[in-house]
């Protein structure tokens, strides 16, 4: 008797969580570059949109895009995701919430090696937002001048002028991300480009 294996796939639609993700990353730049400008004081209110907006938002808008097979998307908003996670925790080190003693042994050269960490990622992760569309190339554009400005600071290279650098390139990044988020879901709302995004910048195709 003749046995037949069929396999049975099942196809789940997502939307883009695109908008989500860079709503979260918006929000915790907006916050965190109100500090590095001294618009606002310390860092205690800052750990919340850290966490969840930073942090949660952003790995929620990764686990969605693996799923869409955005592989990019996926990799990118994972990345930054646990990029806030890391930096919420370091500044409840500073803060002294894991005690006395880990406060007092705080080396910020290490937090600078991590920047720079991410700063390599980073470059790579612009190189291929150009397939993707111009703003979200000029966001990665502001992460790699905030990396390379956090990055300075923490390893005490001109640590004002880069200082500097940080919070501006941040409180850009986070310009544009509410532009691009707001502009995304409002482009598939009504169907059509209702915010200008810009199309990929075809400068790396394969002749």
């Amino acid at each position: 008797m003749n046995t037949q294996n069929e396999k049975l796939y099942v196809s789940v639609k997502t939307g883009d969580p695109s908008s989500i993700g860079l709503l979260g990353l918006a929000m915790v730049t907006l916050v965190a570059s109100s500090q590095k400008l001294g618009f606002t004081n310390d860092l205690s209110f800052i750990l919340p949109w850290a966490i969840f907006l930073g942090g949660i938002a952003q790995l929620f808008a990764s686990v969605l895009d693996f799923k869409k097979e955005n592989a990019f998307g996926g990799t990118a908003f994972g990345a930054y995701g646990f990029f806030w996670l890391g930096v919420a925790m370091s500044w409840m080190m500073k803060l002294g919430m894991f005690g006395a003693e880990v406060t007092s042994k705080i080396d910020a050269r290490q937090l600078g090696v991590a920047f720079l960490g991410y700063l390599i990622f980073s470059i790579f992760m612009t190189l291929g937002a150009t397939r993707t569309n111009k703003v979200l190339f000029f966001i990665f554009v502001a992460v790699d001048f905030l990396l390379i400005g956090l990055t300075g600071s923490a390893l005490g290279f001109m640590p004002e002028p880069m200082h500097q650098l940080a919070a501006w390139s941040e409180l850009v990044v986070a310009i544009l991300s509410f532009y691009l988020s707001g502009a995304l879901i409002l482009n598939m709302q009504f169907g059509y480009e209702f915010l200008w995004i810009g199309k990929p910048i075809h400068c790396f195709e394969k002749k």
